[in-house]
């Protein structure tokens, strides 16, 4: 069993690479390799795509690294191997990001990812720090969220947010002056906002669960 984070220089690897590995210890994960070859995505049995920044930027990064992409995206939609977008590698899953410029997204979830707006003046943006976990329907019996329950906190560092068109495949939000999408998925994919690598016991339970997912 292989997990491949993908590495198109998208941010500092190096905490999600040892959560993964911890929790592969712990749920027998098997094997996490972080890649930006092809022929590593091409073989993977999960493949989790991180991201920092800006979406435009992480967007053409991506891009950049002839045939990674399309490794991804045969390997998810084609293939059904079980995906998960972490922050900005989440949002790179909606139909469009309104960062800076309109920039196609992988139209994975029908969506736009725009700027977080609160209604309270007061906060601040970034959204920053730890937030409450609100599980809608689905996340509340989906594989991956379990153990989880609302109120359980995750940490989040961003300033766009995903606007899901169908609720359905929205699995958790919190509430930051606005509602914000926190866990999306549909089939064999699932994002998350936040950072599970930086949400100790909850962001662990998750990987653990992640790993653990036989769609």
């Amino acid at each position: 069993m292989l997990t491949v984070l993908v590495d198109y220089d998208s941010g500092n690897l190096h905490s999600a690479e040892k959560a993964f590995q911890r929790m592969a210890l712990e749920v027998g994960g098997g094997e996490v390799l972080v890649s930006s070859r092809p022929e590593d995505v091409a073989r993977a049995d999960r493949i989790v795509l991180p991201g920092d920044g800006a979406f435009p930027a992480c967007r053409r990064a991506l891009g950049s690294y002839g045939g990674l992409f399309e490794a991804i995206e045969d390997g998810v939609t084609r293939r059904a191997v079980p995906f998960l977008g972490i922050c900005v590698g989440m949002q790179m899953m909606a139909t469009w990001g309104r960062e800076y410029a309109d920039t196609k997204g992988f139209d994975w979830i029908g969506g736009e990812v725009v700027q977080i707006t609160p209604k309270d003046p007061a906060l601040k943006v970034p959204h920053m720090g730890w937030n409450d976990l609100v599980l809608s329907g689905a996340g509340q019996v989906h594989p991956v969220l379990e153990g989880l329950q609302t109120g359980d906190h995750a940490y989040f560092v961003h300033s766009y947010h995903f606007r899901v068109d169908d609720p359905a495949q929205r699995l958790a939000h919190v509430e930051y002056g606005t509602d914000i999408t926190a866990i999306i998925g549909r089939d064999t994919m699932v994002g998350m906002q936040f950072h599970p690598e930086k949400s100790q016991a909850n962001g662990l339970r998750l990987i653990g669960n992640f790993l653990r997912w036989a769609p």
